[in-house]
Parts: C-alpha cells; structure tokens; sequence
C-alpha cells in the first residue's frame, strides 16, 4: 500500500461486507459438499480468509473455540519452511494438536492466495473429521498419550500446483477407518478453500491491493479504537476467579483447578492461566493455541460481542499460558476431549470480571459438549458405524433475561445437535424421548436455560463412550442467582441393569439398551425472590419449572 492510499467510509462497508460475504461462500460449499452429518449437518467447521501477514480479514459463524486460530496453522507453516514455500494452486494440511491447539480430529486445510505474482493472502478452514484412526473409532475417552489419538500431521502439502499429492492421501486414507467419508470431507474442505481464494482474489482485482489494505487498516483501527474503549471503562485492578472440572476421564476421583487472573491497567487487559492445574495423563489437555482462543471468546464475548472477529481484535488484549500445563500442553500429552476446560475458563471470564461489568456478564453455562459416541455394525447395511453427537443444555442469566434453553455450549457457537431424522436414518437408533429437563437452570430473578433429556434406544449390539463434564461443579449462578443442577446419564432407567456414568469408553449397549442424558442448566441472576409471580407462573405453564420448584424457590403456588 502506498503511503498516499486513501479509502472512503462507504468503500470501507463494502470492503468489510465482502469480505465477510466470502467467508460465508467458503463455508456455504464446505457444508454443501461434505459426507458426513459432523459437518453438513452439525457445522462441526469454521474458515476464514486472511492477509499476507496472516491477519483475519473475515471470518465464517462457526465455532468460537478456533476464533483467531486459524491463523496459527499458516504462521506455524511458514516458519518451518520460510516465506518462498507458498507457491499459487497449492493447498496444505495440518492437524498436530500442539499447533493448532485441537484434537486430531480437527483438520485444518489451508492454501495461499496470489494475484499474478504477488501473495495476497490465505483461505483456511477447519472441520471436524469423524475417525483419523485413534486405538478407539470415533476418539477415545481413556487415552493417555497423543499416539493413542490417530493419525498426527504437521504442517504438509496436500495439493501441489493444483495437482492432487496422491501419496499423502493414499497415506490418510489407509490410516482413518472410513476412507470413502474422509476423503469426501477432505475435498469439500479443499473446494472450500478453492472458493476463498476465487473470492479474495475477485475483491482485490475489484478495488486494488491498495485500496484493499487501506480498508483493512481502517477495519483494524476502528476495531482495536472500539475494544479499548471498552476497556479503558472498566475499573483498574486484579479479578480473579476458580474452576473445576470433574476428572480427566482417567483418575475419575482427582478434580482438576483452572485458574485465571485477569488483570486491567487503562486501556489493556490480562489473562493468566498459569496457576492452572499440570497436563494431565488423561486426554482433557490442549495446546497453547486453544487456551489463547477460549480467553478471546470469554473476552469478545464482554468487550465486542457484535463486532465480527478480524486483525485489530485482541490487540489491547495479552495471555499468559504456561508450557506443560492442562492449557498448555507438550508431547505426548492426550489431547482428544480438549475443550472441558475451555467452556469452563470462559464462563470463568465472565465470573472474574462480573463486580467490574455487572450489566454485561451472565451466569455460567452448562459448558461442555456432553459427547454421545457410538460405534458398531449397522444391521440394516452391513457396514460400520460410527456417531458423535455434541448435546445442547442451558446458557446462564444475565441482567434483564433469562438463560436460553436446549443451546450448544459457548465453545461450539452455531454447532447443532443431529436431527432425530438424520439419526434415526444414518444410525441403528431411535429416539424415543426429547425434551426440556424442567427445574435443571438455577433459580434467579432472571432464571438459568434448562438442559434437555434426549433418550437413545439402541437398534443393535454396540459400544457407547460418553463425554460428559461439569457435575462437580454445575453453572454458577451471580448476584444471588443459584447454580444450575448438572448432568447426568442413566443406562436402562428403571430396570434392573440400570447404570448411572458421566464418563465411559467403550462400554457395550444391547439391542433394546436405553441411553438417557440429561445435560444441565445454566445459572440464575439476581436473587430468587425478587422474581415476579406472574414469570413464575408462566413458567410452570411453559413446563420450564415444576409446581414444586415454584414453591420451594420463589414461594408461590398455584
């Protein structure tokens, strides 16, 4: 850009819109084109484009939990091979939990963008990949160390030239139990980035490199302006808060302490983690890369919630993570079920800073993905299977509304569960109850979401690992606002057989089996008594509380 690159407001809109309206074209046809229910169903993916200096330029609704991360991937690739590796019609893969901060099920496929002979920029998507090999299909909830998890990439060249590098894939597609879904998952995510780059490349032949960099300053600057002036509102000091997660699905008796210190000095803020429990021997660790984007969400999500994430978010912003911790994780630490404790910190942002910014906080979520993952033979086809479903549960209050129920945790953001007909078709399955699990979000003047009970019966002889997280210490209300009841699963409720585990790998389920969760609520706000009558009348009509509950929690009948 020249130093005399001047740019109108209305050009900086269009700019701005472009850029994210390309974004949404890129994961319109990752979505469109994928094989499996993961992605095209549940949106388990994200992409974004970036700048020549790896700086967001736009950025996919998806999952906050890979907010600023993307650009991880492409930075990690660059200093490894130097500045000359990109080179126009090539496209890479990565999935190393160390760098990209996941587990190795998210894939992240990426690719330089070029306009003649000058580097622009990149496309990037990531997307959840439904089997990369690890000891168990699907993921294992009991391993121990990341060659446990599957098949592990660095930083490779996917596509060269424009040409299929037909060893890699012949490689990837030996090592993942499902080969004909992964490959077809793999070129949607490659068609993905093939749009990016036609979209980037079709904005700067538009307006011109330079006018394109002049918006982008402007985007940033207005950005970076917006959030330190929210900053600089808040009163200077330390806040701090504590979490705890129930086990890390190995030692099920040895809760594990988050902490966060988060400190505000004029416009800038902190985020410490250090205090934080050691990389543990089960698989709840994550690299370095996923604390610093759980912190960003928890931050964004008070500081600039409507402002679309891009290179001038996060500059008031520092972290500190610490190498060979839970957040910060090095090899060989299991990194399958990495994001417990990322739902968990965020909420814990909102805790720490709540006597700071009492109107922007809500109570805590339910928090977790509560993973449901089956695998087996499907009578019906003669084939293997294998299913992993995220669940929904309660969000917390907030001053002026009540927790919204039967939502993703705040990790996932526009992640959704399967459709009962999707499942039902895809897998030896029926559904036979799904519902709001009245009386689970905390009471409150504004009252925590509800969780959800969602009942499986099992169609076939099959295996059963679960994920579930936050019974130790369910949401959190604030302000006098009461926690949430937390989660719980229950094999054959009723019977004789009946099993009551939060955490499992591999159990065996019979045909007929009855698989019941129930996921958690979210928090309350404010005290309980100075809820009105007539609110909580209506929500005993609505089913959202019991008689009993209306009388036991805010002393009204009838």
């Amino acid at each position: 850009m020249t130093a005399a690159t001047t740019v109108d407001p209305v050009t900086v809109e269009i700019i701005r819109n472009a850029l994210t309206s390309a974004a949404d074209d890129m994961n319109a046809t990752l979505i469109r084109s994928a094989y499996t229910p993961i992605i095209y169903e549940c949106g388990d993916c994200v992409v974004a484009l970036l700048d020549a200096d790896h700086q967001v330029l736009g950025q996919s609704a998806g999952l906050p939990i890979f907010l600023g991360n993307l650009e991880t991937c492409t930075r990690a690739t660059e200093e490894q091979f130097g500045r000359d590796v990109w080179q126009p019609g090539d496209v890479w893969i990565l999935n190393d939990s160390y760098l990209g901060g996941t587990h190795l099920n998210d894939v992240t496929i990426f690719g330089p963008v070029f306009v003649g002979d000058t580097l622009v920029g990149f496309t990037a998507s990531r997307a959840h990949w439904i089997d990369v090999g690890s000891k168990d299909p699907g993921g294992s909830m009991d391993s121990v160390s990341i060659f446990q998890e599957g098949l592990r990439l660095g930083p490779q060249k996917l596509v060269s030239g424009g040409k299929d590098e037909a060893a890699l894939m012949d490689t990837i597609a030996r090592n993942v139990r499902f080969p004909y879904p992964t490959t077809g998952d793999m070129h949607a995510m490659i068609a993905c980035i093939t749009m990016g780059e036609k979209r980037l490349q079709e904005i700067v032949e538009r307006f011109g490199l330079d006018t394109l960099e002049a918006a982008r300053d402007e985007i940033f600057r207005q950005t970076e302006l917006l959030e330190r002036e929210t900053i600089a509102a808040i009163p200077d000091g330390v806040y701090a808060a504590e979490g705890v997660l129930d086990n890390d699905g190995v030692d099920l008796d040895a809760p594990i302490p988050i902490r966060l210190k988060v400190t505000v000095a004029g416009d800038t803020i902190d985020f410490d983690v250090t205090e934080s429990a050691d990389q543990t021997t089960g698989p709840v660790n994550c690299g370095v890369a996923q604390a610093v984007s759980a912190l960003r969400v928890g931050y964004k999500l008070l500081v600039s919630p409507d402002l679309p994430g891009n290179g001038g978010s996060f500059r008031t912003m520092t972290t500190q993570v610490r190498e060979g911790s839970v957040l910060g994780a090095t090899a060989p630490a299991a990194c399958q079920w990495y994001f417990s404790h990322l739902g968990l910190l965020i909420d814990m942002v909102a805790r720490a800073l709540a006597p700071a910014m009492p109107d922007r906080v809500a109570g805590a979520s339910h928090g977790d993905s509560m993973i449901v993952l089956t695998s087996g033979t499907d009578p019906r086809y003669g084939r293997e299977f294998v299913s992993l479903e995220a669940t929904v549960g309660g969000w917390g209050a907030w001053s002026g509304s009540d927790g919204e129920s039967a939502l993703i945790n705040n990790v996932n953001g526009s992640l959704k569960d399967i459709p009962i007909e999707v499942l039902e078709t895809r897998y030896p399955f029926r559904i036979t109850e799904y519902r709001i699990r009245p009386d689970s979000g905390g009471a409150g003047r504004w009252r925590g979401g509800n969780g959800v009970v969602r009942e499986y019966e099992a169609q076939t002889d099959c295996s059963l690992s679960l994920w579930f997280e936050r019974s130790r210490q369910p949401a959190w209300g604030l302000f006098g606002g009461e926690d949430a009841v937390g989660p719980e699963v229950v094999i054959n409720p009723g019977r004789p057989d009946e099993r009551r585990m939060l955490k499992v790998n591999g159990a065996t389920i019979r045909k007929g089996d009855v698989i019941r969760c129930a996921t958690g609520g979210g928090g309350g706000y404010g005290d309980p008594v100075e809820r009105s009558a007539d609110d909580v009348r209506a929500d005993v009509a609505d089913r959202n509380i019991t008689p009993e509950t209306a009388m036991s929690r805010y002393g009204i009948g009838g």
